[in-house]
């Protein structure tokens, strides 16, 4: 009896063992401060299947405060405040919004949420990205830590404010 009640849990570990593992391409991107900030950090887009899970950590946030986040047009941090990293990316053409709504540019992603010390830790899964193919591919693409919220409304940015942080979504 014992061996029976064994055999199923070792099945379900190594079950829920291989569901935590990129089942495709992974990038990442290090964020670097834009010039007069602190905010540093690293994100990680994994292929999962049809979703890309974006997991990752950014430090140097005020403390308990809420903070724009997006894939930007070009991944080109030269311009020390982030800008020539360009507009969203959009590459289907639709509206500035939500990234948990239907109607959002590829780049809207879920806004950072700083714990007391300034972390924001997150992880989340998106079906509107893609790694390493199609229209949506965030490779090569800048990312950005906005100082402000984001409306979810304003078009086309959401009126989060000034780049704190710039990173590029590179390959290994």
């Amino acid at each position: 009896m014992m061996i029976k009640l064994c055999v199923p849990l070792s099945a379900a570990i190594l079950v829920c063992a291989c569901a935590s593992n990129p089942t495709g391409p992974a990038v990442t991107a290090q964020l670097v401060a834009t010039k007069g900030n602190t905010v540093t950090g690293e994100v990680t887009f994994s292929t999962r299947g049809n979703a890309v899970q974006v997991a990752g950590e950014v430090r140097g946030l005020a403390p308990n405060s809420e903070h724009g986040f997006h894939i930007h047009e070009k991944g080109d941090c030269s311009s020390g405040d982030g800008m020539s990293t360009g507009g969203h990316f959009n590459p289907t053409a639709k509206a500035h919004g939500a990234h948990d709504h239907s109607e959002h540019h590829t780049g809207d992603l879920a806004s950072l949420k700083a714990d007391a010390n300034g972390v924001a830790r997150f992880s989340y899964t998106s079906t509107t990205l893609t790694v390493g193919q199609g229209t949506t591919d965030v490779v090569g693409r800048g990312l950005i830590v906005h100082r402000d919220p984001d409306d979810f409304k304003t078009q086309p940015t959401g009126n989060s404010g000034p780049r704190l942080a710039c990173g590029v979504i590179t390959k290994g």
